[in-house]
């Protein structure tokens, strides 16, 4: 097992219990090593339609499938929170 934190921003903010602006909004999740972003997301409640395209795995822009394989800090914004310009991002698939 690997420990994931999940960092939620906008309105996605509410799966953490903690709707304060002014503090961290973030789980901590325990999940099997090679878990997909997307299973992670989906394991704890969070439909993929409020989900945007802007997630970061430790830093980097990455999709929905990219698994992860070590402890990780993990960010997700909202569907109305989407880059501006993503093409400066270098999408990380695997």
């Amino acid at each position: 097992m690997i420990t994931v934190q999940l960092h939620l921003y906008g309105k996605l903010r509410r799966y953490t219990g903690n709707l304060n602006p002014r503090k961290e909004s973030f789980v901590m999740v325990q999940v099997e090593e090679g878990t997909s972003i997307r299973e992670i997301l989906d394991d704890i409640g969070i439909s993929m339609d409020e989900v945007g395209s802007n997630i970061f795995l430790n830093g980097e822009y990455s999709s929905l499938d990219r698994p992860v394989n070590i402890d990780s800090r993990l960010g997700v914004f909202p569907d109305d929170m989407n880059l501006l310009y993503k093409w400066h991002f270098e999408k990380k698939e695997k």
